[in-house]
């Protein structure tokens, strides 16, 4: 079984269904910190939690695109 980012057994439109997944998500979460942020009482170690997830997201979305965009020889 790979691991949810090994890229390098995935095709081109796994890759792409799964960035949507992820951008999908990272939205979401970007939703909820906001959320959380803005009650009087929220929970900063949830809040934080949630950051670095969405930090995470941020990085598996970026090897993604780079896998997907290919590289241009100048």
């Amino acid at each position: 079984m790979n691991a949810p980012t090994d890229l390098s057994m995935k095709n081109d439109e796994v890759l792409r269904v799964e960035l949507e997944v992820f951008r999908r998500e990272h939205r979401d979460l970007d939703d909820s910190i906001r959320a959380l942020q803005e009650m009087p009482t929220a929970d900063q170690l949830t809040v934080q939690r949630l950051k670095k997830k969405k930090l995470r997201l941020k990085d598996i979305i970026a090897n993604i695109e780079d896998r997907l965009t290919p590289d241009i020889i100048a």
